[in-house]
């Protein structure tokens, strides 16, 4: 039954405070004018129930984190960006927008994150610093940029940029990741076949050699010799890539080590120069972004160190960054280094005399970004003939080896049967 907390006067006027249960507002009232009051004032009072009710409501009404693994994809970034910058052009409050995007988001890391982000804008923290409290989601470009963005008070300009800056990074890295899905499948496409040959092919025609008691060519010999092994150790088969894969990451532990392969990959003929143009293009327009968006220029250089990827080039951006710090220009240790073209710092030169670093910048990546494609086309065109040959190598190779024998064998009875 609910309770009410009533003001009244009695016959003399004195004033009366009390409660009072009662099954509905009239019911109270009429209760009260039986003792003989006048009521001024009425107030339901929630039971302890009914507190208790709301409560558990309240509590099952507040979001909830969900157990997640892995990490947030750069497809699932770009797109919470991009809606981000959108909400923040059409003038939404920052919280808002966050409580929008946030509610649309399917259970994953990312929302688990913004579920924290707004609570922390909630009770006071900067935008920048709630999600520099989220690195395996947002790493320090975001968060700088951000910060940067909050301080000049052209946040929306800033998500802008950085929703632009890393869907072109996006398509870049698609590119190049789709231009190794082809040889890719082939080489393991090919791989399957010709296990399959070694394990149940060659065994059947080795069988026959055995009946015949035939003396083998020495190609004969060696390819089954070949599929003994494959028979007897298929399981190297799986286990090679992967034990080659945990090698490379186990040099790479190593500071030197790690140098020494990152180097290596840069001399590869083709993928090297796609490679070293990749690494180019992403760290200038990191750095241009960055520049653009007003973060410091010894912060911007130490990000883009990072986003390096490359120990050659980290060491690269590290004395330019020594440089700045010493007062000198960007150009001067970027022709010293001799890793990039002349072109670049030519550019980069003009750019730091005009003031106009940022667009400089992103000229070199998008110049950068059309080499790669052309790179990308020519690495397709080029391995398909390459390994048609190899394939068509490898088969013509496993044809004649079964075959000499076998001819051998028709030759010899062909004799026999003449005489």
């Amino acid at each position: 039954m609910p309770t009410y907390q009533y003001e009244a006067m009695d016959t003399t006027g004195g004033e009366i405070k009390d409660t009072i249960d009662a099954g509905s507002e009239e019911e109270a009232q009429q209760k009260i004018r039986s003792m003989g009051y006048f009521v001024t004032k009425l107030t339901e009072i929630a039971s302890k129930k009914k507190e208790k009710k709301r409560s558990q409501q309240a509590e099952k009404s507040k979001k909830t984190k969900v157990l997640t693994l892995g990490g947030v994809s750069q497809a699932q970034l770009v797109t919470f960006t991009r809606q981000f910058s959108v909400l923040q052009d059409a003038g939404l409050p920052v919280l808002r927008s966050l409580k929008i995007l946030e509610g649309q988001m399917k259970p994953g890391v990312l929302k688990n994150a913004l579920i924290d982000i707004v609570d922390d804008v909630e009770s006071g923290c900067t935008l920048s610093e709630a999600f520099g409290k989220h690195p395996s989601c947002f790493d320090r470009l975001y968060v700088n940029m951000l910060r940067a963005g909050e301080a000049g008070g052209a946040l929306e300009v800033i998500l802008r940029r950085l929703a632009e800056f890393m869907e072109k990074a996006m398509s870049l890295a698609r590119r190049v990741q789709g231009a190794l899905i082809y040889p890719c499948v082939v080489v393991a496409v090919a791989v399957g076949i010709l296990t399959f040959i070694m394990i149940f092919i060659i065994p059947k025609f080795e069988k026959i050699f055995a009946d015949f008691k035939m003396k083998l060519p020495y190609l004969t010999e060696l390819l089954i010799a070949t599929s003994r092994w494959f028979v007897r150790y298929w399981y190297v088969i799986p286990i090679a890539p992967v034990g080659f894969f945990v090698t490379l990451k186990l040099i790479r532990l190593n500071k030197s080590g790690n140098y020494i392969l990152d180097k290596l990959m840069l001399q590869i003929p083709v993928a090297g120069m796609i490679a070293e143009k990749t690494i180019i293009a992403r760290t200038m327009r990191t750095l241009g972004t960055l520049i653009s968006s007003g973060v410091p220029i010894l912060e911007a250089l130490s990000i883009v160190r990072e986003t390096a990827m490359n120990a050659v080039y980290e060491e690269m951006y590290q004395r330019v960054y020594e440089s700045i710090r010493e007062g000198e220009t960007i150009a001067t240790p970027l022709k010293e280094c001799k890793l990039v073209d002349d072109m670049v710092v030519n550019m980069i030169d003009v750019g730091e005399e005009t003031g106009d670093l940022d667009t400089m910048l992103n000229k070199i990546a998008d110049v950068y970004d059309e080499e790669v494609d052309v790179l990308v086309e020519s690495l397709i065109s080029l391995l398909e003939p390459i390994m048609i040959v190899i394939l068509g190598f490898i088969v013509g190779t496993i044809v004649i080896a079964m075959f000499m024998p076998l001819l051998e064998l028709l030759d010899g009875l062909s004799g026999s049967g003449k005489k």
